[in-house]
């Protein structure tokens, strides 16, 4: 086996000085390890350059539309972390494939056909953004670092460089959309976007507006915890007035005068309460922190705390499969780094070591030691600009996710001033109440997600399939 090893390490070499040489590249992929069968739909990955030099590798992940491509809208899609891969879009949440339910018994994943995914009606580009998330790189030790300018300036970037590569597609409808932390970027890259376009950039792109699931968006957020734990019952109507009043509606940690002693006191209490619920979705079994989107500063356990042992785990029986697969796939997925990752999983074969060694090394799901840092902390005013432009955008919130909860993404909605045109109702699917909606004269939609986490389409699939293709149509929830 180790002349094996060897050998690899040779063609490594090769390969390296051969695929390094093309900033820009692109193939389709036909087959993927774990699914029977040619893919039913166009699957293309490839990594476009982008910065100074084109020192920022950033890889891709597009899906044409599985109606009528030639027409149908495109979308560029962001995973939340930051540094969350796009693969969790991908995989877990709108795309057309998904890992099979059968418990995982130490062989290659399998994956199958997802009927609700949203390429059923819309081209999606899902792009590993920022750099060193997911599979994009960078060439350079200064290029690895970015900010969220830089993330947003990268993303422009890579559209207008996509598009020229694409253009069958450049006169197609474009949106952007993203979940979690996303909600940050996503609303400033549309407005780039915008701006370029008013500006004569080229190419000129179509743009129509955006898709935020359960976004991040403004800095009070996080205080909305304490009124969703309320109404969910966690905590009582006792509690929840003597936190209101002891901590004057503030209950950031970074903001809390610790000579507020009541204060601190009942936030003690308050967290005792929350022990042990799932905050990703407060119906699910509890699993500790570990791969969660968001991390927010009133919401973390110590250390002690932070796991729970449970049979029912979607972090271990979801999440962790993909840790499986991807050494598998990445020779079909056209990854540069392809050679690193067969050397670890020779090693791990002949140490027997876990399959999952090397790739923790090099591939993370979600990768929280990015050299970046957070320069944006409120996108209202983007929200606001766009609005004036007349973009529409559809905001939703699966209504049991306590990371962000619903309530705070409906006040800062709110707080833009527009009218409303459709007041606050249900929306059905299939006879039963699948969430509430209400429109306004900015073109913006909000909806919960009744039974929905974070993010919500992970919870329930199929009513946010039906909620984006009655938006995307132009039709009413």
């Amino acid at each position: 086996m180790y002349w094996l090893l060897i050998f690899i390490v040779i063609i490594c070499f090769h390969v390296s000085t051969s695929t390094l040489t093309s900033n820009s590249s692109a193939g389709r992929v036909k087959y993927l390890p774990g699914f029977q069968g040619p893919l039913p739909f166009y699957l293309e990955t490839g990594y476009v350059g982008v910065g100074e030099n084109e020192d920022v590798q950033l890889f891709y992940y597009f899906i044409q539309s599985e109606s009528d491509p030639d027409n149908d809208p495109v979308m560029l899609w962001l995973s939340g972390g930051p540094g969350c891969s796009s693969i969790s879009g991908l995989l877990f949440e709108i795309g057309p494939i998904e890992f099979g339910d059968e418990h995982y018994n130490g062989s290659l994943p399998t994956l199958v056909s997802r009927p609700n995914s949203w390429t059923k009606m819309a081209s999606i580009i899902f792009l590993d953004l920022p750099v060193g998330t997911g599979f994009s790189y960078a060439r350079t030790a200064r290029a690895s670092y970015s900010t969220d300018n830089q993330l947003c300036d990268h993303a422009y970037e890579f559209m207008r460089k996509w598009f020229e590569s694409h253009p069958e597609f450049v006169s197609n409808p474009f949106y952007l959309g993203g979940d979690s932390y996303a909600g940050l970027p996503v609303t400033m890259i549309t407005s780039l976007i915008s701006d370029g376009n008013e500006v004569g950039n080229k190419p000129y792109i179509n743009l129509k507006g955006y898709v935020l699931g359960n976004p991040l968006t403004f800095p009070e957020e996080d205080n909305y915890a304490i009124r969703f734990a309320n109404g969910m019952g966690l905590i009582s109507d006792e509690l929840y007035k003597s936190l209101f009043h002891t901590c004057h509606g503030e209950y950031r940690l970074e903001y809390i005068n610790t000579s507020n002693i009541e204060c601190c006191q009942n936030l003690e209490l308050y967290q005792k309460c929350i022990y042990g619920i799932q905050r990703a979705n407060v119906l699910e079994p509890y699993c500790g922190d570990h791969e969660q989107f968001l991390f927010l500063p009133t919401q973390k356990l110590p250390k002690e705390q932070q796991y729970l042992s449970t049979s029912e785990c979607r972090v271990i029986d979801t999440y962790e499969l993909v840790y499986y697969w991807i050494p598998e796939a990445m020779l079909a997925l056209h990854i540069r780094k392809v050679c690193i990752f067969l050397v670890y999983r020779i090693i791990s074969l002949l140490t027997h070591a876990t399959t999952t060694q090397g790739t923790v090394t090099e591939w993370k799901r979600c990768n929280h030691n990015l050299n970046y840092t957070i320069t944006v902390y409120d996108v209202k005013p983007y929200h606001q600009k766009l609005s004036m432009k007349g973009y529409r955008s559809l905001i939703y919130s699966g209504d049991h996710d306590m990371i962000i909860p619903h309530q705070s993404t409906l006040a800062w909605v709110k707080d833009l001033n527009y009218s409303v045109i459709d007041q606050w109702r249900s929306w059905k699917h299939n006879g039963q109440i699948a969430g509430y909606t209400e429109s306004y004269s900015n073109m913006m939609t909000f909806a919960t997600v009744k039974g929905g986490g974070h993010t919500a389409p992970e919870y329930k699939p199929e009513e946010c399939l039906v909620m984006f293709k009655r938006w995307i149509s132009y039709q009413p929830l």
